[in-house]
């Protein structure tokens, strides 16, 4: 089961204006389960968007990327699940196209207003006779209150649906925040296989929606990694529909544009580390917190260093203190970030929750087996590494290997 991550609940997911949502039973690689999604956005919505940095990407991904460039106005998403349309040539752009096609169609829109997501197995074509199939089904279900749905419907080996909303005042004006992601497996920046979907009712400019999207990716969905593995697939989508009544945020300079930021930020890492408690297999839950770095690069480098090595997640899962792993990753992450270089390990300081575990190049005075296997116990632990060399932080959200995963992933097309 996911690691503390709490049951949905869908009376806590509010609706937000401008947004309506349609699910249907497609077939796509299972019967009976939802498995195909419409989201309408009101006329006039700003929509940014963040992907795969995985050169091998998705059909639909790089169509994304065309219709947000052509600047139509986005007013639909349709998301796919079981199917990844990835690695699948030029029949994969067609398909995706025509996906793009029918929704415009059924929607009475311009195919450069939708953008395609798929998500599932790669290098496999899409069964377009079932998809197609479905989507007026999706079309005719649309609601602005199926958000739990909704998040199911974008699932693969999740085990939970992923969503969470927030209502907030904006000046004098009353806005909701909703979101939802999935992913379990193939996580790793960049991006994190996942799917991430904000919206909100406030009225931002295009501009700073596409300025701020970024930096809330590299703060959220590009700091978890499960396995090493990066999707060809990743999406993040923040979509502002601009219906509540309050005045337009253009600029950071704005004074409600803090509390707004906040909370979208607060959101999108709440929905990245919900991935990472239902990472595949997973049985405890890692924040890596790296300290006084020269960049943030650095921290990055040593937090990814230790979250996607095989050796300390298997430990983890073990609850074996063997903390010598943790060393010997942070002694590598310079083949990542070069400027780690000239790393001095006698000024790093290694922790486990509240146990130093490592000073002055060895084990902290103090330390002892039994007090790091009492946090090796937990279920949720915090690795925290002071390098002593600069200004900058950075945590990553990770978990451990378990016997689940390797089998998981072994039976995944089966």
């Amino acid at each position: 089961m996911p690691v503390n991550l709490p049951p949905l609940d869908p009376s806590s997911l509010f609706p937000v204006p401008g947004i309506r949502l349609g699910w249907a039973e497609a077939g796509i690689k299972y019967p009976n389960r939802k498995d195909l999604l419409i989201i309408e956005v009101a006329q006039g919505s700003a929509v940014s968007g963040v992907f795969t940095l995985n050169r091998y990407c998705a059909a639909p991904v790089t169509l994304c990327r065309s219709h947000l460039q052509a600047k139509q106005g986005i007013r639909a998403l349709v998301i796919n699940t079981g199917n990844a349309n990835a690695g699948t040539g030029e029949q994969g752009m067609k398909d995706a196209l025509l996906t793009c096609d029918t929704v415009a169609e059924i929607m009475q829109l311009n195919t450069e207003q939708v953008l395609p997501f798929s998500t599932g197995v790669i290098l496999e074509k899409l069964p377009m006779d079932k998809l197609l199939a479905g989507l007026p089904e999706a079309k005719n279900n649309l609601t602005d209150d199926c958000w739990a749905d909704a998040a199911e419907a974008i699932m693969t080996t999740d085990i939970a649906p992923k969503a969470i909303s927030k209502q907030l005042i904006l000046g004098s004006d009353k806005i909701a925040i909703t979101g939802m992601s999935k992913g379990a497996g193939m996580i790793h920046p960049n991006m994190a296989t996942m799917l991430g979907y904000l919206a909100t009712d406030a009225n931002v400019s295009q501009s700073l929606l596409d300025e701020i999207t970024q930096e809330i990716a590299d703060l959220s969905f590009n700091c978890i990694s499960v396995d090493g593995d990066t999707s060809t697939n990743d999406s993040f989508i923040i979509i502002a529909t601009g219906q509540s009544a309050a005045e337009p945020i253009t600029s950071r300079q704005d004074s409600r544009f803090d509390a707004l930021y906040q909370e979208l930020l607060s959101l999108s890492q709440y929905l990245a580390k919900a991935i990472v408690r239902d990472g595949e297999g997973a049985t405890k839950f890692i924040t890596v917190d790296v300290q006084g770095a020269k960049s943030v690069a650095e921290a990055k480098a040593v937090g990814y260093a230790i979250a996607k090595s095989p050796l300390v997640k298997t430990a983890f899962f073990a609850s074996d203190p063997n903390l010598g792993r943790l060393l010997a990753a942070i002694g590598y992450a310079h083949r990542e970030c070069e400027s780690l270089n000239d790393l001095d390990t006698e000024k790093l300081e290694l922790a486990l929750g509240d146990v130093m575990v490592a000073q002055n190049g060895g084990f902290a005075k103090g330390y002892t087996e039994e007090k790091g296997q009492a946090v090796m116990d937990q279920s949720e632990i915090t690795i925290t590494i002071k390098l002593n060399r600069g200004q900058f932080d950075a945590k990553i959200w990770s978990c451990d290997f378990s016997y689940d995963y390797v089998k998981i992933n072994a039976e995944y097309r089966t």
